[in-house]
């Protein structure tokens, strides 16, 4: 495995493989392999194949711990856009994975280490080799430092943040004044629920129910995009 990639592991991120190989199987990719025949080298898709699950299964508890007011819905469609072949393609070329993977003459010449697909795989790959050198720990501490931060600091709100997407839609053609007014509290003060209306130029637009008056906001703009848009 390259050295200056192994340095750039243990300076930037603390990590230090115990198994090169499982990192060297991470980093190989299938148009190698086939170059390579004789060498009897491994490809990264199985690896991926497990770096997949373990980055769903994290990502996954990390937004359920962090966002309790999100329902499942919500949920699904935040961890979607974060492991998504666009978000983590970008995250294999920030941590210049780019650079140190296998590949292929052919695959070279294709610019294939510029491949969306190609690098989203890679990442995962690395997630899954992390994984089999160290445990889940491991991942959780790598992740704590790459993606984890970008999530807290709004970097993927905008699929869950309807209030802006209200208003921007609202006001295409200028300015508009959004009013949300809470019309109710319901249930008892330990899972009390807040019902609140959002409307514009005196016309009510959409109504939402959540556990917040935050949520119950969001809720009402989602659900007066979808009375629009379905209009």
């Amino acid at each position: 495995m390259n050295e200056l990639f192994l340095k750039e592991l243990k300076d930037k991120f603390g990590i230090t493989f115990r198994n090169l190989s499982y990192l060297e199987e991470a980093f190989t990719h299938s148009s190698y392999v086939n170059e390579h025949r004789d060498c009897h080298i491994q490809d990264n898709e199985r690896i991926e194949f497990l770096g997949d699950a373990v980055l769903e299964l994290t990502v996954s508890r990390y937004l359920f711990d962090h966002y309790p007011d999100l329902p499942e819905g919500k949920l699904t469609r935040l961890r979607a856009t974060i492991v998504c072949e666009a978000s983590l393609s970008q995250f294999a070329k920030e941590y210049g994975f780019d650079t140190y993977i296998r590949l292929g003459r052919g695959e070279e010449r294709m610019n294939g280490r510029n491949r969306p697909a190609l690098l989203c795989d890679l990442f995962e790959s690395f997630i899954g080799a992390l994984y089999l050198d160290q445990g889940i720990e491991a991942v959780l501490d790598f992740l704590r430092q790459t993606i984890f931060p970008k999530i807290a600091t709004g970097a993927f709100s905008h699929v869950m943040d309807h209030k802006t997407n209200l208003q921007e839609w609202l006001q295409q053609n200028g300015e508009i004044v959004i009013e949300y007014n809470l019309l109710d509290e319901v249930g008892p003060a330990h899972e009390k629920e807040f019902i609140v209306e959002v409307s514009a130029e005196g016309k009510v637009l959409g109504k939402g129910q959540g556990k917040t008056k935050k949520a119950a906001e969001q809720a009402a703009a989602e659900n007066a995009l979808f009375i629009i848009k379905t209009k």
